[in-house]
């Protein structure tokens, strides 16, 4: 800039209140309330339940036994999907994944379903956004602000060590 007698723009001051934040919230929240609700008209079949989080879950075929606990180590095999049918992730076939019940990075939507959960449960889940991968998506192949259709199944459980 000392060659010159331009100065440089300046960049104008962004306000952005938490009140803003806390508007563009609720709206992304009910616009996917709609999407959601959408979906489940086309699946009148599934008595889905809704918890106080927002998780909505069906169980389809019923499995034996106690629901499982945090801490304990649920045996899984999955499917994960969002809601225009695009499969993401799944478990290989006649393979199942270990979590640790509310100790693993999985997301909270299912950890939240597996305590609902008896070993043999198989179970449709409709987790909203806040409950997968949010703002940011997985960077892969989840978008942000995604609700996510998970078809789960406990295959076993055991304790930690």
């Amino acid at each position: 800039m000392a060659c010159t007698d331009e100065r440089p723009e300046e960049t104008p001051e962004v306000k952005w209140t938490k009140e803003q934040s806390t508007n563009l919230g609720k709206n992304l929240a009910i616009d996917e309330e709609i999407d959601i609700k959408a979906f489940l008209k086309s699946h009148p079949e599934w008595q889905m339940k809704k918890t106080g989080s927002g998780l909505r879950y069906y169980t389809y075929e019923q499995g034996e036994g106690d629901t499982i606990r945090a801490g304990q180590v649920a045996e899984i095999e999955y499917v994960v999907g969002l809601l225009d049918g695009t499969e993401c992730y799944r478990t290989e076939e006649d393979e199942y994944e270990e979590i640790v019940v509310d100790r693993s990075e999985i997301e909270s939507g299912v950890q939240e379903a597996i305590k609902l959960m008896r070993v043999g449960d198989k179970a449709k889940l409709i987790i909203p956004s806040h409950l997968g991968h949010g703002l940011l998506g997985d960077r892969d192949k989840i978008p942000p602000l995604t609700p996510l259709l998970v078809d789960l199944r406990v295959t076993g459980v055991k304790e930690t060590i």
